[in-house]
Order: structure tokens, then C-alpha cells, then sequence
């Protein structure tokens, strides 16, 4: 009966793993800490200045404590677009310090949604290279919201350490279709353009296809509630105006907990979405698209049923010893030219005066002009070569967790997942540190808003891979 079971749940595409095994004193503990600021604090997400004026669901930091009896790791999300480099130091260091676990061990990732505070601080000597537009009267309200982001993901630390609970593992993949679309296309002249807008006649094919894939972990703990970790891939900027929302998955968390009853906590990590979002560029006759909130909403729904029409048929999966490190890859800036140098300096001061439309360009095509030329400036006295943070966190030879410290392109989501030796391994976005895009290599020839914003040459995408996968491989011989 052993032996059929196995081969009835290997030919069900959602099941991975194996029948847990108990090496090790395995418990998992889980907590979530309102971090929604005041209102009137700046949202980030926009090439301007945004103040918001109301909630349409709060923000939380979520944190799930892993521990094998000696060694803890914390895996965390923050709803916001992403925290600058300071402010994710400054969290990190807090989480650290608080919780008692290494700075390594703290995997701590942001959702990305694009309605959440700002937490860059403008310069004193002025806000030239802020892009958000950010004024000198909005520092004392960011500087609050940082210092909640901070004292909020420190206790979620410490809460969900408190909460531990001997536990068993569980893993499934599913997908979420319809929802994740991918934003760049070449057009019939040869350009390539990000977002291009529905039934334009000039589209001539999406370059790539979206990862529509969710994997899910489940946590089965004794005498606590059942903790859900579910991983899907897109961009989550459905929402615009003026109020705070955790958007698409911060209400797939909420929506799963109500299906079950209360019975389960939820925490989504956004895999690799740089290159995605919700927008498509053709619809069926009378098919009818949600906008803005509703399409959040939907998105949430989608994801929360994908996962639950994948729970009943996640298989066991052997826990073991807990891994942690940060890997350090080093990269190669794209350092603007010294001839083109003048030009950013131009764009920068006509946007930051209120003259943006002076810049060319339509559309996306006007954004990556703004963007390359704060792009320019911001790393004009930058060296040459630097070393990007890579996150790996790993649970025996089971599950591993990849994060890079800003918005990888599909491609290097996939590639983890296709090369690393672990049953399920998990990609994420905006993961201690924001250092913007990293496009694959095809992306700086074809042009394009993401390879115009990145700050890195060519080759960072595949270098990044390569580190986490790397570490992946050596965590896992360790593991046995």
C-alpha cells in the first residue's frame, strides 16, 4: 500500500516531497504586527510625490520562525514596495538584535505592493536624487513609519520565536492562471515597450512567458494553528491613488485564513516579478476586466483558491537541519557615460520642477527617460564593480528560500527552481536591501523601462542565479 501510494502522489502534479522524518527538533512559530502608518505619510511606488488620505486594508509585517533545536532562521515580509538599503539595515539589525538570531538568519522580504509609506529620507542638502519627489516637510512623518517598520518586524520576531511549536512539513505546487502577465513586447517597428496598453494594434509578442506557478508550504504544528506559506510571482501594482493597501497579497493571506475558518495563518513571498504584471493586452468579447481595487481583490481571490485547491494534496515533506547566509555576488554598475551625463542632469531638474512633460517619450517609454536619468546621476561617482546580497535559507534537503535585494526578471525565478537540489525552492523579491532590477542579458539589447533603471551592466541576472543556486548546493550536501 506504501509503494502505491507513492506512485499515485507522484503523478499528481501538485504533491512534492517525502514522508517527513523527524531527525531533528523541528518547530515552526508564526506572528504578524500591524505596521499601517499615520495617515498623511508619503507612499512610495510613483515617480511623485504621493500623500495618503485613507486605509483600504492595513500592512503587516508577518514573520515565520524556523528552528531544528540549535539553529533559528526567520523568514519575514513587510507590505511595501521595498525598504532603501539604510532601512533594511536598520530593520535587520533591530530583528537581529531583539530575537537573538544572526543578521544572516534574517530573511526579511518585502511584498512590493506600491502602496505603502516611503522610506527614503530626503537629504538635508536637498532631494535631487529622489525620485519620489519627497519634500523636506515629510521627513518627520517617513521617519515614523520607518521607525514602526523597524519596531514592528522586531516584535513580529520575537512574537513568532515565543510561539514556536513542534511541527511537521507539508508542500504542494498549484497554479494562478490569468493573473500574471508579462509587461514587456516587441512591437512591429522592432522597439520593445513595457506596457503598451490593451489592443494596441502595434503589439507583436510578449518577450517571455509568466511563471503562473504557486507552491505552497504547509506548517502542521501541534496544538497551534496551521501556518500556510504560499509563493507566486507578480508585480503588485494594481491599485494607484492614495491609500495605504497591502494589495493582492497581503488579502490572498487574509482570504485563505477566512476559508479555513481561522484555523491557519498565512504569509506570502513574491517570487521573481520584475518583469510582470497584472496588465493585459487583449480580451475576449465581453470579458470583463476588474480595475484597481476589484482587480486586487481578484488577484487575492485567485491566489488564495489556487492554494487551497492544492491543500489536501500536499505530500509530507523530511524536515531537518536549519540554514542560513547571505552570499555576497559581485556585479558591474551601469554607469551612465560621461556624455550622457548632461542630458540626465537636464531631466533630473525638469522633473524635479515640475516640468516632467518637457521630457520625451509616452507612457512607460517617458518613465524610463525619467528613471535612466536619476539612474545616471545616482551613480555617477558609484565604483565600478560592487557585491550584491544574495539570501538562501534552507530546511534539510527539502525546501530553500532565494532572495535578491530587488526585482528579478521570471527567468531567474524559474531557473532556481529548475537547478537547485532542494524538492521546492522558493524565489523572492525585495529581500534585505533594494538595488531595483535585474534583467537578464537579452533585456539590455532588446531596450526597454527595466534595463533603462537597472544598475547593473549585463550578466547580472545570471550571476545572481548562479550565487543562490551555489549556496543552495552547499547547504544541501550539508544537510545529510
Amino acid at each position: 500500500m506504501k509503494v502505491a501510494a507513492c506512485l499515485i502522489m507522484s503523478v499528481v502534479l501538485t504533491a512534492v516531497g517525502a514522508r517527513a522524518e523527524c531527525a531533528v527538533d523541528f518547530k515552526v512559530g508564526y506572528a504578524k504586527v500591524d505596521i499601517t502608518p499615520k495617515i498623511g505619510t508619503t507612499l512610495s511606488g510613483y515617480y511623485s510625490r504621493r500623500v495618503s488620505d485613507g486605509v483600504l486594508d492595513p500592512l503587516y509585517a508577518r514573520c515565520v520562525a524556523v528552528s531544528d533545536g540549535s539553529a533559528k532562521a526567520l523568514i519575514m515580509t513587510i507590505d511595501n514596495v521595498h525598504l532603501v538599503n539604510s532601512v533594511f539595515m536598520d530593520v535587520r539589525k533591530a530583528v537581529s538584535d531583539k530575537a537573538g538570531v544572526p543578521l544572516d538568519a534574517v530573511f526579511l522580504a518585502c511584498t512590493h505592493t506600491h502602496a505603502g509609506p516611503v522610506s527614503r529620507v530626503p537629504s538635508t542638502k536637498g532631494n535631487a536624487s529622489h525620485w519620489e519627489k519627497v519634500n523636506q516637510a515629510d521627513i518627520p512623518m517617513i521617519e515614523a513609519s520607518n521607525r514602526q517598520i523597524a519596531e514592528g518586524c522586531a516584535k513580529a520576531a520575537v512574537d513568532a520565536l515565543a510561539d514556536l511549536a513542534s511541527a511537521t512539513m507539508m508542500m504542494g505546487r498549484g497554479e494562478a492562471k490569468g493573473i500574471s502577465f508579462i509587461r514587456r513586447y516587441r512591437m512591429k517597428d522592432g522597439t520593445v515597450r513595457t506596457n503598451p496598453g490593451m489592443g494596441n494594434p502595434n503589439i507583436e509578442c510578449p518577450l517571455g512567458e509568466p511563471d503562473e506557478q504557486l507552491q505552497l508550504v504547509r506548517f502542521v504544528r501541534d496544538g497551534k494553528r496551521e501556518i500556510a506559506m504560499i509563493n507566486f510571482q507578480c508585480h503588485p501594482d494594481t491599485i494607484g491613488g492614495n491609500k495605504f493597501s497591502a494589495d493582492w497579497p497581503g488579502l490572498a493571506c487574509t482570504y485563505l485564513e477566512r476559508a479555513m475558518d481561522g484555523s491557519v495563518d498565512a504569509i506570502l513571498i513574491n517570487g521573481a516579478q520584475g518583469d510582470t504584471n497584472h496588465l493585459r493586452v487583449k480580451k475576449a468579447p465581453g470579458e470583463v476586466i476588474p480595475s484597481r481595487y476589484e482587480m486586487a481583490k481578484h488577484m487575492g481571490h485567485v491566489v488564495a483558491g489556487s492554494a487551497l485547491s492544492v491543500w489536501g494534496t500536499c505530500a509530507p515533506a523530511k524536515v531537518g537541519k536549519v540554514q542560513a547566509a547571505v552570499r555576497q555576488v559581485k556585479a558591474l554598475t551601469n554607469k551612465g557615460r560621461p556624455e550622457e551625463i548632461p542630458l540626465a542632469e537636464k531631466y533630473v531638474a525638469l522633473h524635479l520642477s515640475g516640468r516632467g512633460r518637457e521630457i520625451p517619450g509616452v507612457g512607460m517609454e517617458h518613465t524610463a527617460n525619467v528613471a535612466a536619468a536619476y539612474r545616471m546621476l545616482e551613480l555617477k561617482d558609484s565604483p565600478e564593480e560592487v557585491e550584491v546580497p544574495v539570501s538562501v535559507v534552507a530546511i534539510g534537503d527539502s525546501l530553500a528560500f532565494g532572495g535578491f535585494p530587488g526585482e528579478p526578471f521570471t527567468w531567474i525565478g524559474t531557473e532556481l527552481k529548475r537547478r537547485s537540489p532542494f524538492s521546492m525552492t522558493i524565489p523572492a523579491c525585495c529581500v534585505n536591501g533594494q538595488r531595483g532590477y535585474f534583467p537578464v542579458k537579452s533585456a539590455y539589447t532588446d531596450g526597454g523601462y527595466e534595463n533603462a533603471t537597472s544598475r547593473f551592466k549585463p550578466g547580472i541576472a545570471e550571476r545572481l542565479a548562479a550565487g543562490a543556486i551555489a549556496q543552495m548546493h552547499e547547504f544541501h550536501s550539508k544537510a545529510k
